[in-house]
């Protein structure tokens, strides 16, 4: 089974979150804000976006990436690997 199916219900609700995010930047512009209120906001939704991604990222090099059925030594390997690549990301998407 695919990791965005099993996690389904906590992605679903980060989206909504980041939804109800981008809903904020909409009323901050009609309301006319301050621009750096607005800037606020669009950093927030961006930084829930890279954590969305990074999520999902993670769960798919979990899944797909690190295989199973190897040896005790290789499958170490690449559970090192794999937890290496994920923290490089999440530092990329920060």
């Amino acid at each position: 089974m695919a990791h965005t199916t099993t996690d389904k219900k906590k992605l679903i609700d980060r989206v909504r979150r980041i939804r109800g995010q981008i809903d904020a930047i909409e009323k901050a512009l009609e309301e006319e804000k301050d621009c750096s209120a607005i800037l606020h906001h669009i950093a927030g939704c961006r930084g829930a976006m890279n954590g969305l991604m990074a999520e999902v990222v993670e769960g798919h090099i979990r899944s797909h990436v690190v295989a199973s059925g190897t040896s005790a030594k290789d499958k170490q390997a690449r559970a090192q690997a794999a937890e290496d690549l994920i923290e490089l990301v999440r530092s990329y998407l920060k």
